[in-house]
């Protein structure tokens, strides 16, 4: 099949990934490929060239004076993404269907949901987030919306329900070839973005209150929250890692006696929770979002939301667990080849 695949036009589809969309994107259409499939990505510039990505068409305009001026002008960020989606939908619109034979939408923005009846050629989306006013609001734009919705989990499918009754549950698949187990360690890892909703500052504090020293790892994304919330939290026995590509990344999870989850909102999925089980590393986390739907008593744990005591009461228990559980656990489960099937089969069936 001819599968073009919409991701994101805010950052590169290539490592060290700026979050768990870029990182399932990439593997998604390295999965695909290994199928057979024809994939066309199309993504932010400096995406992976083993992809075979097509840029985005950012199209960078000039505004008068008098639009800059007005209340209304969104940011020059919003601007750009806007102009990205808008030039590949309308390109898609003219001759998709004679090039592809499929488009997935792994995207967060609204366009290619909102034009989608623009184009003669079937069309999936998977809805990697909590539902957004923008998103709600293309979905709801049409009578009948003509897309096909996959959720990344139960718990996601659920949440969007009032707007889409009926999405498809395909959960995100990691490279279990790849993600090979480790002997473990002393120490416990976290990994991830650094941003509020993960709250890496309530696993330091968590960790500190276990007695068991802790590593970080992931990009800054938000530099204000890390520089205020994190930073003065580190030292000795909370020690910050860096943005990891993914074989280092496996090399600290491997060698971690367990891995800490700490959403501070509703988790779609948590691919990080995937990868440490991959790697023989049992999780200990909050039980936010789609975590509960990934780990079993044998290879996690979790605590009620934000309770930071309970979460380091878990900690020694989790370091018990029997390493080979997590690992077969991310066998059974969270496979990438189980992923790319199950989006095989969708495409057929929309193409019928």
């Amino acid at each position: 099949m001819r599968v073009a695949l919409i991701a994101s036009a805010r950052h590169p589809i290539a490592e060290p990934f700026a979050g768990g969309l870029e990182a399932h994107t990439w593997s998604l259409a390295h999965a695909l490929t290994r199928l057979g499939h024809h994939v066309e990505l199309f993504a932010a510039p400096g995406s992976d060239p083993a992809l075979g990505a097509c840029e985005l068409p950012v199209r960078t305009t000039e505004f008068s004076a008098a639009a800059r001026a007005d209340a209304s002008m969104p940011s020059e960020v919003w601007m750009k993404e806007h102009h990205a989606y808008l030039g590949l939908m309308l390109d898609l619109a003219r001759d998709g269907e004679d090039r592809f034979d499929v488009v997935h939408n792994n995207s967060l923005h609204h366009l290619p949901v909102a034009m989608a009846p623009a184009l003669r050629v079937p069309v999936v989306t998977t809805l990697h987030t909590p539902p957004t006013p923008w998103l709600e609001s293309a979905i709801r734009s049409h009578d009948a919306c003509p897309v096909t919705f996959t959720a990344v989990s139960r718990f996601t499918a659920t949440s969007w329900q009032p707007t889409v009754p009926a999405a498809h549950v395909v959960r995100n698949g990691i490279d279990i070839d790849f993600w090979q187990p480790g002997p473990g360690g002393d120490a416990l890892a976290w990994s991830g973005r650094f941003v509020p909703e993960k709250a890496p500052h309530l696993a330091v504090l968590a960790a500190r209150t276990a007695g068991v020293p802790l590593r970080l790892a992931g990009p800054i994304s938000d530099r204000r929250y890390f520089e205020e919330r994190v930073a003065p939290l580190l030292g000795q026995d909370a020690v910050y890692a860096g943005h990891l590509d993914r074989r280092q990344l496996g090399e600290l999870l491997g060698s971690s006696a367990a891995a800490l989850v700490t959403p501070g909102w509703d988790e779609p999925y948590g691919l990080v929770v995937a990868e440490a089980l991959a790697c023989g590393t049992p999780v200990c986390g909050f039980d936010r979002g789609a975590l509960a739907e990934i780990l079993t008593p044998e290879c996690g744990l979790l605590a009620p939301p934000g309770d930071v005591d309970a979460l380091a009461a878990l900690i020694p228990r989790v370091m018990e667990l029997d390493r080979r559980d997590a690992r077969r656990r991310a066998e059974d489960f969270c496979c990438l080849g189980r992923t790319a099937d199950a989006y095989t089969r969708l495409y057929e069936e929309v193409m019928r």
